[in-house]
């Protein structure tokens, strides 16, 4: 079976949200705690053995590649200083020669228009997609258990997670058919639904933030048929796919941060915050702190 080694990360996105915070820096390189969101992910996406990252831009946003470079001055003033920690949590950010590309997004098509711009890059095999607003907080993390799922079972894997009691109208709700391993959370797709009328829900699992697609799904964004929003909806073309070649679904092991949203940023910041191993316990004495006045 052909290895998962590309990744692709739409970035293009204006982050009309959490706007004004974004309105000079890109959304994805706001921070959770002590780094962007987009180190995060990156950062995920290595620990899953991810060997090229495709960036999908937009126009402003070349300070996401700069992130992912080498910083010479930053690097000689932090050396000369002796501040070697420092100097080495800075360096483990930076991507390799040859591990990254970036590919502009001319138009805000949507998500499978951003998907379809990376199609030269990744030519004839698997790839993943991992959208940076999402944190998916996990051991292993949310992308390896989706890559490990795809070594089992091939095809296309997407991942879910339970929607919030009542609220799966919300969502694009995947239907499933029969379990096929990792105790009953990866299943067989047969369908998904975006935004169910309430009481119609096919399950309660919506798609969340991560998947690993065949290269197939080219054939069928490369239509360019707008769906909902006049978009070109990745959605749409899954399931024109979902006819030809088959799909599962990971309801992975772990809790998602929407940082596209305030509130889901702070909550990323607390969490990530809380769970570092040398400031936690400050972290936790100061956030109390805060809560009793």
């Amino acid at each position: 079976m052909t290895p998962v080694r590309k990744a692709v990360l739409p970035v293009a996105g204006m982050g009309t949200r959490i706007q004004p915070a974004a309105k000079t820096t890109p959304k994805n390189l706001l921070n959770v705690y002590d780094r962007p969101i987009l180190a995060h992910v990156v950062a995920e996406g290595r620990a899953a053995g991810i060997e090229h990252f495709v960036f999908i831009t937009g126009r402003g946003q070349g300070a996401i590649e700069d992130y992912f470079d080498r910083a010479f001055e930053l690097e000689y003033s932090l050396e000369s200083k002796g501040r070697m920690a420092i100097l080495e949590d800075v360096k483990s950010d930076q991507l390799g020669p040859g591990q990254m590309s970036f590919v502009r997004q001319m138009e805000p098509l949507g998500l499978g228009h951003a998907v379809w711009c990376a199609r030269d890059i990744i030519g004839d095999e698997p790839f993943a997609v991992m959208l940076p607003d999402m944190l998916m907080a996990a051991e292993p993390g949310a992308l390896a258990q989706a890559i490990a799922a795809h070594d089992a079972v091939g095809g296309n894997v997407v991942v879910v997670e339970p929607a919030p009691p009542g609220e799966a109208h919300k969502y694009g709700i995947v239907a499933l058919g029969k379990a096929v391993g990792r105790g009953g959370r990866l299943s067989t797709m047969t369908g998904m639904v975006e935004k169910p009328p309430p009481g119609t829900e096919p399950s309660n699992l919506f798609i969340s933030g991560r998947y690993i697609l065949q290269p197939g799904i080219f054939d069928a964004l490369s239509a360019h048929t707008p769906g909902a929003g006049g978009e070109i909806q990745l959605t749409d073309a899954m399931l024109q796919r979902l006819e030809v070649e088959p799909f599962h679904a990971l309801e992975y092991d772990g809790v998602t941060y929407d940082c596209g949203d305030k509130l889901g940023l702070l909550r990323a910041n607390v969490a990530y915050a809380l769970k570092d191993p040398e400031c936690g316990a400050d972290c936790r004495a100061a956030l109390k702190a805060l809560l009793a006045r």
